[in-house]
């Protein structure tokens, strides 16, 4: 068993997420049955209160056709008195299809398997929608204590989806191909990789890169990656679906019999082809220019999902550049409004989309205007605002504002938001205590309305730091100047090692229009205003052995292993046996950063890179410096003194916020005209005073 079956295992075991899923085949008629087993939930969830719902995801391919889906639920309800009963009910895309009352034992989990009705599936994202109810059973209504449950039913991470299914041809398709390519249970069954020459030129990883920053951005996995490979490694041949991105003069025989007759010479062609039990993706073409714009093309998946058909031609005058990035200052959370209707807690989130790169920044703010019912028992409801789950403020409901109420707060600078993130409006909606509630009364309600806004300041973060991390080798969704110096020799790990890199970069980077440039010891004229990632070790990345001294993680005179340091003592044989990730400045260009993936050997640099291939690694590190071994110990240090966060200069504040801009420009025009007028004024009369 290699080194990458063994990490892929560990982490789904770590791990339940929806990629962490299993694939299973059936044979029937007209093509086999396959099986995908997905949880439902990362963590544990628990219901509290008397009422409390949660939401989950479960995705289904554009390109399955699914028979069934059955929800397989691990669960345990606490003992609730003798007079109450708990009411579980759950949803599908917001039409409920099954109750339940939970088995109470706090001896054992109880599980429940429940087919969910074929008619409440679509393609694509399904909300899974988990409401409880504690109830009593008095003949006289609901009576409701003031005393709030909590955590009075747990579901468990082990809960899954269990989708049957079959799928869609390919049939030639560029669109198909790709919606397969970077499916669910493709990534999963490891049928997809990316092929590139066993010794590319720097302009095929180029364009590689592009098109995997692509597939990446199509990808609904959360831990499974693309791996990108050499065409000779062992395991490329038995992957089912794959891409190859090469040089005409360097495609494989098998690859360019496939394509037929193909003048390449002032096009690049993108072609879906079949050979030898593989369907293939085959990028080429003889100018190098244009085989990078064919793989920015593949990074433009809008354009990618309009292709249905089997070859697409690149020549110069292809568009394929993606839209710039704006990011707009006023956000409108909702365009229509939305109600919450319930007793007790209910809240309404709100995604926000920002570059990787973006900090929120001071004098950030939002708006919340929303109405409510006035039947409140308003000594105890309240209205509270969080980002991503932390709270920013609350305020207290009040009948006299219960037909226009409103919340204005201040984005705290300490939260350090970046890149995507949730508002939430959480509504404590109590009841006046006042024995027991018909259910047939009017329940409580609270309305968010169009006019609700969030007003944002941005900024980039220049820390060089894993807690910051994509930044900063993103700007503003693109790749942002990046050079890449590789090790002398690439062997299967250092191309993995590539590929890990770019599929969480890429995943991040929305736009197809940043530089990504490569180099063997590259010169320092060459790398100066870039952004530098380093891959290899001493031995075999001269320009890291030029730099060694500037490594936290430094190699040893003979350059065996890693040595000691004062954030960490590390034996002379342990020391070849690590990889580390180190984010420093570049040594030749103030505010341009530079990460160093390195280890002993090519598979400690492919260790290392697997915390930086996905979301779920990148959260496991932090500071500037992190080592980890084959066990999955994983240490991170921060060696760059703690600086306090340095107040944007007057200046700076000023230039980024364009309102106040406005203002001053307006300002000094006024002043300007004055000073004009001024001056007209005294000559005249000085005029006058000379005529007499």
């Amino acid at each position: 068993m290699n080194l990458r079956s063994i990490i892929s295992g560990f982490l789904c075991i770590l791990l339940f997420v929806i990629s962490c899923g299993q694939v299973k085949a059936e044979p029937v008629s007209g093509g086999s049955r396959l099986t995908y087993e997905a949880p439902i939930t990362s963590s544990n969830l628990s219901l509290s209160g008397v009422t409390s719902a949660r939401n989950m995801y479960i995705q289904l391919e554009e390109y399955w056709n699914v028979s069934t889906l059955t929800l397989n639920l691990d669960y345990q309800a606490t003992q609730l008195t003798r007079r109450e009963e708990s009411s579980v009910t759950l949803k599908m895309n917001g039409t409920k299809f099954y109750s339940f009352r939970p088995v109470v034992d706090e001896q054992k989990r109880q599980t429940l398997t429940v087919s969910v009705p074929k008619d409440l599936l679509v393609p694509g994202g399904n909300t899974l929608s988990i409401e409880g109810y504690i109830l009593t059973n008095l003949p006289e209504g609901i009576c409701l204590t003031a005393e709030k449950r909590d955590n009075w039913l747990e579901l468990y991470k082990t809960s899954y989806a269990s989708i049957t299914y079959t799928k869609d041809d390919i049939g030639g398709s560029i669109r198909n191909f790709n919606q397969q390519f970077v499916g669910l249970d493709s990534l999963k069954g490891n049928l997809s990789a990316l092929g590139v020459p066993s010794d590319s030129d720097p302009v095929e990883l180029e364009a590689a890169v592009y098109a995997l920053s692509g597939f990446a951005k199509g990808s609904h996995s959360g831990e499974d990656t693309i791996p990108m490979l050499p065409f000779d490694d062992s395991t490329f041949g038995g992957r089912k679906n794959v891409v190859i991105v090469s040089l005409y003069n360097h495609l494989p025989a098998k690859w360019k019999q496939a394509l037929g007759a193909a003048n390449v010479s002032d096009k690049a062609l993108i072609r879906v082809v079949n050979a030898g039990g593989q369907t293939a993706l085959i990028v080429t073409s003889e100018d190098p220019s244009l085989l990078t714009k064919a793989g920015r093309l593949i990074g433009n998946q809008i354009l990618m999902g309009q292709l249905t058909g089997s070859e697409k031609w690149v020549d110069a005058g292809t568009d394929v550049d993606t839209p710039a990035i704006h990011v707009s200052r006023d956000v409108t959370l909702t365009e229509t409004g939305d109600k919450l209707t319930g007793m007790m807690h209910q809240e309404k989130s709100y995604f926000v989309s920002l570059p990787a790169n973006r900090f929120i920044a001071d004098s950030s703010k939002i708006s919340l205007d929303f109405r409510y019912s006035d039947n409140l028992d308003f000594d105890r409801s309240l209205v509270t605002i969080l980002i991503n789950d932390t709270p920013i403020g609350s305020k207290k409901l009040t009948k006299e504002a219960s037909g226009q109420d409103q919340l204005t707060l201040t984005i705290p600078k300490n939260l350090e938001v970046s890149g995507n993130f949730t508002v939430t409006a959480a509504f404590d909606l109590e009841l006046i205590s006042a024995g027991c509630i018909d259910l047939s009364d009017q329940m409580p309600w609270a309305y968010i309305t169009k006019d609700s806004i969030l007003q944002l300041n941005t900024q980039d973060r220049m820390d060089f730091m894993f807690n910051n991390y994509p930044n900063p080798f993103l700007r503003d969704a693109s790749f942002n100047k990046i050079a890449v110096l590789l090790p002398e020799k690439m062997d299967s790990y250092s191309y993995l090692t590539l590929g890990n890199l770019f599929h969480l970069l890429g995943k991040y980077a929305e736009a197809n229009t940043g530089e990504v440039t490569f180099y063997r010891n590259g010169a320092q004229s060459e790398l100066e205003q870039h952004n530098l990632i380093s891959i290899g070790s001493y031995k075999d990345n001269a320009w890291l052995q030029k730099n060694n001294d500037r490594l936290f993680f430094q190699y040893s005179p003979d350059g065996e292993g890693i040595q000691s340091n004062e954030k960490m003592s590390i034996d002379v044989d342990y020391g070849k046996r690590i990889g580390t990730l180190q984010m420093m400045e570049s040594p030749y260009s103030r505010g341009y950063g530079w990460l160093a993936v390195t280890g002993a050997s090519s598979k400690y640099n492919y260790l290392a890179s697997e915390l930086l291939a996905t979301d779920s690694g990148k959260w496991k590190i932090y500071g500037d410096g992190v080592v980890t071994d084959v066990d999955g110990n994983i240490k991170s240090f921060r060696f760059k003194k703690q600086a306090e966060q340095a107040d944007q200069g007057l200046v700076a504040q000023i230039t980024e916020r364009g309102d106040v801009m406005g203002f001053i420009v307006a300002a000094g025009l006024t002043f300007l005209l004055v000073a004009v007028s001024l001056v007209l004024l005294i000559r005249k009369h000085r005029k006058r005073a000379g005529g007499e």
